[in-house]
């Protein structure tokens, strides 16, 4: 057999002749076409287009899956090469992945009696799983030398070299190695997976891939950032492995910039500007849960009351239902099923008594909907709650108020007919882009998120639930992300991503067309032919959890929030002793007129005063002594600035409402709509 024939049967092709020689067409994303006599591979490709290109590309994408450069392509392909200098999401990805091999292997060298587990990239970085055998801890001291390590592999270039083996020559050299972790996981792989490893030099890792060509293609600009602690596999019953977290990017500027950045959040953590501003405080007494403090509950009303107006200017019907809800209609829900383990229950053993804490809301509004014989005419009906939820997050989950065991959402279902998804989809998303708008947040990307493998429903129901919320969006031309198999259980849902002052983002609103409960939980209304139909259920959120909101809008806003959301909007601050009456009348006024001020009569300075207050980031301080009691004025100081501005307290109250007036609520302006999408006023 010639050798063109061996290296067609190396790729599993079995030919005779030369007449047999395949010939395989790889399409560009610009439409351009090569085609190859034989088997290409990625690297085929790169070097038939320039060498400058094969030393940049790190994978190949064919048909929209991502493999090495050197797997083989045997068919015709639309293929997309993933190259380095251009900060695609892909090629970071394998920068990262390739980042945590390396990381791996760097530990064990230095720490042999160390066993490993799995390591993936993340968003920005990278994180690898270990457990110590001689009972050892990392910690960040250890973090240069394992840096060292890392960039001798990386000098190395060592090759990833991909081999596909059989579950027992995987479980016999996972075994070898005592790596009781790797063996685990080959064990729970289904029985026709294929199962493949990576080697770099002597060093092998079951993975998926895939990786660059080599080791060097991480590059140099990476650091390692914190050590945590996380059960295998979740699971508080098993072992705790140690997490070592990294960051990598492609040149010094991402890397540089994202370290600013991070110096940046760790001024604005919500968590230590809730302490120095009073707003709330967490304790172990009640993990997972919210004490908020006078001046954090006064932003939270102001939030909370700001969405209620919101709501029912759009023609949404507020209801209160019950926390403790009967396992059974969980069961019919299907939450029992798909939620159980993150649900709070009375657990007495008794079935039939079974009570548990409501994670989500929508199971109590079907019932609230169904109280009722409606018909087509009373659609759609809009229905909100500001409801309680509990959900038993992993004590390594939680994370300040953005990450809580017990939560308020501003939750909400629209009960409509298939004939009225396109137009309440597109009211919604007007309400939404306004609301973002008021709180500051102009920059929003929208998610496509279809069927998850944990779900609800038939296939033929998810087809129906997706096509629909794809045409609403595809209708009002509205741009968006494919957010593969993440949507709700009972239906797909568009996520609206917020980006903060400092670049981040946050998933906040959602909107879910679901088909599913409706029929589940037997809910129908009377159409024009008086026959019995099921309503579409819209699930909509537009803050989403308000502690989680509330914990964007302080690092958003560093806790130096606008006039209408500061808890704190003013304090009257008296020079002298002798002022002090003249400064109640003022607080006294600035309150009668909505105004939330407070009082400090203290006997110290003024300058100390005014730095105090400015740390706890009260936007407005009114200064005054004995000149403005007599002249019935206030020197007015704004947080962050010298300069003083002297008014009359008539004036003062005048101009101040108006500033700390809500904007849903300001009528000095033209009330403006802003959205993603125009809308058609329905």
């Amino acid at each position: 057999m010639s050798a063109v024939s061996e290296g067609f049967k190396a790729f599993g092709l079995q030919v005779s002749n030369k007449d047999e020689i395949p010939m395989v067409t790889l399409t560009l994303p610009d439409g351009s076409a090569r085609s190859f006599e034989g088997i290409p591979t990625g690297l085929t490709l790169a070097q038939d287009i320039s060498e400058g290109l094969a030393k940049v590309s790190l994978a190949i994408k064919v048909n929209g899956q991502l493999q090495d450069l050197d797997q083989p392509i045997k068919h015709d392909a639309s293929v997309e090469l993933i190259t380095r200098g251009k900060g695609t999401p892909e090629a970071l990805e394998i920068i990262r992945h390739d980042c945590a091999h390396v990381l791996a292997e760097a530990v064990q060298a230095l720490f042999p009696d160390t066993q490993v587990s799995i390591g993936p990239a993340i968003e920005n970085g990278f994180y690898y799983d270990f457990f110590r055998l001689d009972g050892g801890t990392f910690n960040e001291a250890d973090f240069p030398s394992i840096e060292a390590k890392m960039r001798e592999i990386i000098a190395a270039g060592a090759p990833f070299q991909r081999k596909e083996v059989s579950r027992s020559e995987a479980l016999v050299l996972f075994e070898a190695q005592n790596e009781p972790f790797k063996v685990e996981l080959v064990q729970d792989l289904p029985e026709d997976e294929i199962i493949t490893l990576y080697s770099q030099g002597e060093w092998t890792d079951l993975c998926r891939g895939p990786h660059a060509a080599t080791t060097a293609s991480v590059g140099k600009y990476f650091k390692l950032m914190s050590v945590a602690g996380a059960y295998w596999r979740g699971d508080v019953t098993r072992p705790q492995m140690q997490r070592i977290y990294g960051i990598a990017f492609e040149d010094k500027k991402q890397l540089n910039a994202h370290l600013t950045m991070l110096e940046e959040a760790a001024k604005r953590d919500h968590r230590k500007l809730g302490r120095e501003m009073g707003l709330f405080h967490m304790q172990e007494e009640a993990t997972g849960s919210v004490f908020w403090h006078p001046k954090g509950w006064t932003l939270y009303r102001t939030v909370e009351a700001y969405m209620r107006r919101r709501q029912q200017e759009s023609g949404y019907q507020e209801v209160k239902t019950p926390q403790l809800v009967s396992r059974k209609l969980w069961e019919d829900s299907g939450h029992w099923e798909k939620f159980r383990e993150n649900m709070f229950t009375t657990g007495d053993g008794d079935e039939d008594q079974d009570l548990a804490l409501k994670p989500m809301n929508c199971p109590c509004h079907v019932q609230v909907f169904k109280q009722s014989l409606l018909s087509y005419r009373d659609l759609p009906l809009r229905m909100a709650e500001f409801g309680s939820c509990h959900r038993n997050e992993s004590s390594g989950s939680m994370h300040g108020i953005m990450r809580v065991r017990a939560f308020t959402q501003d939750d909400g279902h629209i009960f409509c007919t298939p004939e009225q998804i396109n137009v309440e989809t597109e009211t919604f998303i007007a309400l939404l882009t306004s609301v973002y708008k008021d709180f500051g947040f102009e920059d929003i990307v929208v998610k496509f998120s279809d069927r998850p493998e944990k779900r609800a429903g038939s296939d033929a129901v998810w087809d129906r639930a997706e096509a629909a919320l794809k045409e609403a969006i595809e209708i009002m031309d509205l741009p968006y992300e494919m957010n593969p198999g993440e949507g709700a259980f009972y239906g797909p849902k568009l996520e609206f991503v917020l980006k903060d002052a400092i670049g981040r983002d946050w998933q906040c609103g959602t909107l879910q067309v679901d088909f599913v409960l409706p029929e589940r939980l037997n809910a129908h209304y009377i159409d024009n032919t008086s026959t019995r139909q099921r309503p579409v259920m819209l699930h909509r959120a537009v803050i989403g959890s308000f502690e989680r909101f509330l914990g964007i809008l302080i690092e958003n806003f560093e806790g130096k929030f606008p006039l209408w959301l500061a808890p704190t909007q003013g304090v009257v601050a008296t020079i002298v002793s002798a002022a002090d009456n003249y400064a109640a009348e003022v607080q006294a006024k600035f309150r009668f007129a909505g105004l939330r001020f407070d009082l400090d009569i203290r006997n110290e300075k003024i300058n100390f005063k005014v730095r105090e207050h400015s740390l706890s980031k009260v936007p407005l301080i009114a200064v005054v002594g004995e000149r403005e009691a007599k002249d019935g004025t206030i020197a007015l100081r704004r947080l962050g600035s010298q300069r003083q501005e002297v008014l009359a307290l008539e004036e003062a109250i005048e101009k101040l409402s108006a500033e700390a007036t809500a904007p849903d609520l300001d009528d000095t302006k033209e009330k403006e709509t802003t959205s993603l999408v125009p809308v058609n006023g329905s």
